[in-house]
């Protein structure tokens, strides 16, 4: 028997207009349901078990952004800047560096790929200067295509870092990672923290399904140099009903063997866009309650469903531990990203804080310099120990919420200089039309 539970605003999947929507229980699964005047009526699964739909909250203060480069006219999602009505500063701020990739997923946010031209490197200290005047020192993530395919890649690294940003991430498949060692190294002396790398499974199977050709070996070879000069790694599986959804144990276990180098797992569940517009059914779908309830499942209690708590609203999960010598997890309270309402400008410092302390790589010790009785050491100890699993359900224009879209604080930073959801920015139609990304640049 369906109940409707509540209402809000979404888009229709062909026009991308705005429309209303509401959000109905039916047994223990959530939906959407909206309707076009023009095209008709629209259902997608956005919930599906334990815990609950109405458990998983977490209260927050608005935080409205530093700055806007938009005016309000036309209603959420299309004055994107951002605008006034947002509801979040920025917690990652994120810059496409380039569309070239040196892979064809079959599953692809950015639809990479093209011969569109690379922003020249004279534009970074605007887009940084800009970045802080609208977001402050927020975390930088640089992505694409895929970044590495830049030689300057580095210098753009260093660039952010003389503008005062403290935490610099690259966005990366990892093949380059695993082949060139002294660019790995370039990346280190620029002051690259961390390293998103693409990370779908334990074996090639999952890398034949997804991306086309077998990976695994070259993954293992990107952890180990980026290990071996301290840049930090975070495994980044895009979740696949019928592909990988049997393999999240064995990407925890596998992380945990490959930690420290290795800090932990972001997991991301399809969303149906970019690539791939068609809309989904149910069993296409893999929502942040079934996610939870595998990690538990499939690492036979390693972690548990209670210690993966709700970060931004229906959006995502983050939770951190301490890995113990016998290789077993402590869960750990993550300040900034799982307690209560606070004022909402220390709750953007502490959850940007969060993400930088988990993601970043360890000292490498390279003369064994500090006793086991210092506190220099035993401060590096711990931080090494840390390790993290987080989640993000992106959405696509079948399950668009607005009322979840002007809660998001990842953002992108686009070539017109706007300031954009990460949702928003790279929605499409079931045609593939986009709502910001647009197919040629201005340089």
């Amino acid at each position: 028997m369906e109940l409707g539970i509540s209402t809000t605003a979404s888009l229709c999947p062909v026009c991308l207009k705005r429309i209303p929507a509401s959000r109905i229980a039916d047994d223990n699964r959530i939906y959407m349901l909206k309707q076009c005047p023009e095209h008709g009526e629209y259902r997608a699964l956005l919930w599906q078990g334990q815990p609950s739909w109405d458990a998983w909250e977490r209260p927050t203060v608005p935080s409205q952004p530093l700055a806007c480069f938009t005016e309000v006219e036309k209603g959420c999602p299309f004055d994107c800047g951002l605008c006034a009505d947002h509801w979040k500063q920025t917690c990652a701020a994120l810059i496409e560096v380039t569309q070239r990739c040196n892979l064809n997923c079959r599953f692809c946010f950015a639809d990479a790929g093209g011969n569109n031209q690379d922003p020249p490197l004279d534009l970074f200290t605007g887009w940084y200067r800009k970045i802080m005047q609208a977001c402050g020192p927020t975390n930088i993530q640089l992505s694409g295509g895929e970044p590495t395919l830049r030689e300057d890649l580095p210098e753009i690294v260093a660039l952010g870092k003389a503008e005062g940003f403290p935490f610099i991430q690259v966005n990366s498949n990892g093949l380059r990672l695993a082949q060139d060692k002294e660019y790995v190294r370039r990346l280190q002396e620029a002051g690259l923290d961390s390293v998103f790398l693409q990370f779908d499974g334990v074996e090639d199977s999952v890398y034949r399904a997804l991306r086309g050709r077998e990976l695994l070996k070259l993954k293992l070879e990107a952890i180990a140099n980026c290990a071996e000069f301290g840049i930090g790694v975070v495994l980044v599986p895009t979740i696949v009903p019928g592909i990988n959804t049997d393999q999240i144990g064995d990407i925890v276990r596998f992380a945990l063997d490959h930690h420290p180098g290795v800090r932990g797992v972001h997991f991301q569940p399809v969303s149906y866009f970019g690539r791939i517009p068609h809309q989904p059914k149910d069993e296409e779908r893999f929502t942040l309650p079934e996610l939870i309830t595998a990690i538990e499942e499939q690492t036979e209690g390693l972690v548990k469903a209670s210690e993966l708590k709700p970060n931004n609203g229906k959006c995502s999960f983050s939770s951190s531990f301490i890995k113990e010598e016998d290789g077993t997890l402590r869960s750990v309270q993550s300040e900034g990203c799982c307690c209560g309402p606070e004022p909402a400008e220390e709750l953007v410092r502490k959850t940007r804080a969060y993400v930088a302390r988990q993601w970043k790589g360890y000292e490498v010790s390279k003369n064994g310099c500090c006793s086991e009785n210092s506190w220099d050491y035993q401060l590096n100890k711990l931080k090494s120990a840390g390790f993290a699993l987080t989640g993000m359900a992106f959405q696509d224009v079948w399950n668009l919420d607005l009322e979840r879209l002007q809660n998001c604080c990842i953002h992108v930073f686009s070539p017109e200089e706007k300031v954009i959801p990460f949702c928003a920015y790279n929605l499409t139609s079931c045609e593939g039309k986009a709502l910001y990304r647009k197919e040629s640049h201005p340089w």
